[in-house]
C-alpha cells in the first residue's frame, strides 16, 4: 500500500509544470531603422510567457539596444514553426 501511495506521489510531482523547463517560444516581427530607412523581418526567441504581449516587450528592448525600432510582432509560435520562417528571416533569423 505504501508503494502505491509513493508511486502516485511521484507521478503527480512529475506532472507539475516546472518553470525552468518552459516550452520554447519564438516570435516573428518587423523592425525599422531611420536615416536612411531600413526594414527587416526577423525571428527571435522569447523567454518568459509565450504571448504576444511578452514578445512585444522583450523584442522592443532587444531591438532598440541594437538601433532598431520594433514595428510589430507578427506571431508567437513554438519550435515547430522555426524552419518555415528561416529563409524569410535570412540574417535576422535568431540574431537578437
Amino acid at each position: 500500500m505504501k508503494q502505491i501511495a509513493f508511486l502516485t506521489l511521484v507521478l503527480a510531482l512529475t506532472a507539475l509544470p516546472r518553470p525552468g523547463l518552459a516550452a520554447e517560444c519564438y516570435a516573428d516581427y518587423k523592425a525599422k531603422q531611420d536615416a536612411p530607412l531600413k526594414l527587416h523581418y526577423g525571428v527571435m526567441q522569447v523567454s518568459g510567457a509565450c504571448s504576444a504581449a511578452q514578445a512585444q516587450t522583450e523584442l522592443s528592448q532587444r531591438l532598440s539596444a541594437n538601433g532598431w525600432t520594433l514595428l510589430n510582432v507578427i506571431s508567437v509560435f513554438g519550435p515547430d514553426g522555426l524552419q518555415q520562417r528561416k529563409a524569410d528571416a535570412g540574417p535576422y533569423y535568431l540574431r537578437y
